[in-house]
């Protein structure tokens, strides 16, 4: 519609223009002397008109083709950032379809072209990480570490680096680059993901266990996840106080998840092991009373204390709520046996056979006819338990 209208008005012009010069009869006088011109005014008119328009064109041809170098100049920057882009777009789109070759050349390409040097340079030394060229690798990154002036390259040089050296198993180097890196955002998930992967391979379990419970708050992590570190966090920091009395209580006594079956039967494992039975049953206890498992209740008879007949009776305790397991009446079978009580003991584990049968129980009944002088009940609970070994 506005075409038509531009149209209809060029024609309107035109018809007036003709009508006016029509009913023009006036003349021009061009005089140079000693010539005198005498035109038609509205041929003056016409010819002031284009030359003014052949002027204009002139001008407009001379400044074209004064800046024509200029234009040139232009068109081949434009051209050189084009090819720069694509290349840095393909190596993009390559490293993340795992085609690492392709993606370092083309981030090279696009590093020469000088299109984001930093940023391709990154790339193309992930690409040769993921390789293994490690030399190529490091070579990147110099030259990534040479441009990053601003901050974001210079954050996005260290978290590259870190994950680089991560892979390589150089968590103490990993570290101080992550340290480096989280001293100006200290809750990047990125940052503390890096982190807690360092300080778990490094043994550093309360690290682990602050930012598990960190990213878990932040919903980046899944509280089954965060739940499993942090108790794995807390069974490994307890492991590494093994045969250290006061180093391994003063850990438990920071230790969050005392009743989980998990971290008890490791303390209290590690009690047992430097003699201190008496913490260890109290462990497996409060922990049995939070939730019953059948590990702890074994462990509560693998170490017999100065009372053994206290933890008898707490475990006869048990037994009114739980008559028929296996695993109870075999503790109890042991502790008797311990104890030289042959009629409870035999009863205990013979109680246990008839819930489940086990090679433990077989064994504990064959040791205790050896020790009452019943050798032919003796054997045959010792080929019982053979017999059972090889089902199991």
């Amino acid at each position: 519609m506005r075409g038509l209208m531009w149209v209809l008005a060029v024609f309107a012009l035109a018809v007036g223009l003709s009508l006016a010069a029509h009913l023009n009869d006036g003349y021009a006088i061009l005089v140079f002397p000693p010539y005198r011109a005498e035109l038609s005014l509205n041929l003056a008119v016409l010819l002031l008109i284009a030359a003014f328009v052949l002027s204009y064109l002139v001008l407009r041809m001379v400044m074209h083709t004064l800046r024509l170098p200029l234009y040139v100049r232009h068109f081949r920057l434009r051209r050189h950032d084009a090819k720069g882009r694509a290349a840095l777009l393909d190596a993009l789109q390559t490293m993340f379809e795992g085609r690492y070759a392709r993606a370092e050349k083309s981030a090279g390409k696009a590093y020469k072209l000088g299109q984001a040097p930093a940023l391709s340079a990154l790339i193309a030394a992930r690409a040769a990480g993921e390789m293994r060229e490690l030399e190529r690798r490091d070579e990147w990154l110099a030259r990534s570490a040479s441009h990053d002036k601003d901050k974001d390259a210079h954050q996005a040089r260290l978290a590259v680096q870190a994950s680089l050296l991560l892979d390589d198993r150089r968590y103490d180097d990993a570290l101080g680059v992550l340290r480096e890196l989280s001293a100006s955002e200290p809750k990047r998930i990125s940052t503390q993901r890096m982190l807690m992967k360092a300080h778990q391979r490094l043994g550093h379990w309360d690290e682990v266990r602050r930012l598990a419970a960190a990213l878990a708050k932040r919903g980046v992590l899944a509280e089954v996840a965060a739940t499993q570190l942090r108790i794995t966090a807390q069974i490994e920091a307890l492991r590494q106080q093994a045969g250290d009395a006061a180093g391994l209580l003063e850990c438990w006594q920071h230790t969050e998840d005392k009743r989980d079956a998990r971290v008890a039967r490791t303390a209290a494992q590690l009690l047992i092991a430097i003699g201190d039975c008496r913490r260890a049953h109290e462990i497996v206890a409060t922990a049995l009373d939070a939730e019953w498992n059948e590990d702890l209740v074994l462990l509560y008879g693998e170490c017999l204390g100065a009372d053994v007949l206290a933890q008898i009776e707490r475990a006869e305790k048990w037994l009114k709520s739980r008559p028929r397991d296996r695993a109870l009446l075999l503790t109890l079978g042991r502790m008797c046996l311990a104890q030289e009580l042959w009629g409870k003991a035999q009863s205990y584990l013979e109680a246990s056979l008839s819930e489940e049968p086990s090679r433990s129980a077989h064994v504990a009944l064959a040791r205790m006819f050896e020790r009452i002088d019943k050798p032919e009940d003796a054997n045959r609970h010792y080929r019982a338990s053979a017999d059972q070994g090889l089902r199991e």
